[in-house]
């Protein structure tokens, strides 16, 4: 198997339920280094909360939570509220029970504790993959649609710069200087691919090195 980039996972939300305090810091302060955001907490109405404010890609949850179940809160989630999050459930207890109603709802991954960090990087990773491979596919696709809009060829190396380096809010921070240190363009040829797409409304300026990508710009490539 290809050695896992966990770098990759720093796009990403992660919702960790857990309610031995001791366990929920520890492990916490490992992804911290990680995600892009953790979000823990010892009780499901406080995850419910959080997901109810914040975008969650995956919740780790322990299944034997204090008067609570791990299973029933996704569960609830699922059939209830319709909130489809991939999940991975840790647990002490490796009887079947517990085991056959995870897989009954289709739970990700579930794993023993004690935790072994290695192993929850590797789960959260391959329960992410299909959100990583899908970013991937989206901004291949912006940049063939990116490219439609223009038509100097010697531009495509700066528009996968630009649709490579956006923030989560779409957002490339670089001014004109630090994205020729970055690619082998003249800057004439920046200045005139920032032109052409500032026309369409595609990219606009916010204040100096800032500027806003705006997809729903974006022309259908033909």
């Amino acid at each position: 198997m290809n050695k896992r980039d966990f770098d990759l996972l720093n796009e990403f939300n992660i919702l960790y339920i857990e309610d031995e305090e001791d366990l929920l810091k520890h492990t916490t302060s490992v992804l911290e280094d990680f995600a892009k955001n953790i979000y823990s907490v010892q009780t499901t109405k406080e995850a419910l909360e959080i997901i109810q404010r914040h975008r969650i890609d995956v919740i780790i949850s322990d299944i034997l939570l204090k008067n609570e179940n791990g299973i029933e809160f996704l569960k609830y989630l699922k059939d209830e509220l319709d909130i489809k999050i991939p999940a991975i459930l840790t647990t002490a207890h490796t009887d079947t029970e517990h085991l056959l109603e995870a897989i009954k709802i289709r739970v990700e991954d579930y794993i023993i504790k004690p935790i072994n960090i290695k192993e929850l990087l590797n789960s959260l990773h391959d329960v992410l993959m299909p959100k990583i491979q899908q970013k991937e596919i989206e901004r291949s696709y912006n940049i063939i649609k990116t490219i439609s809009a223009v038509t100097d060829g010697k531009q495509v190396d700066l528009i996968r710069f630009i649709i490579k380096n956006l923030d989560s809010q779409n957002i490339l921070n670089y001014s004109y200087s630090e994205i020729m240190e970055r690619v082998d363009i003249s800057k004439p040829t920046v200045i005139k691919l920032f032109k052409s797409l500032s026309d369409q409304g595609i990219l606009t300026k916010i204040q100096n090195g800032k500027y806003y990508f705006d997809e729903t710009k974006l022309p259908m490539p033909e």
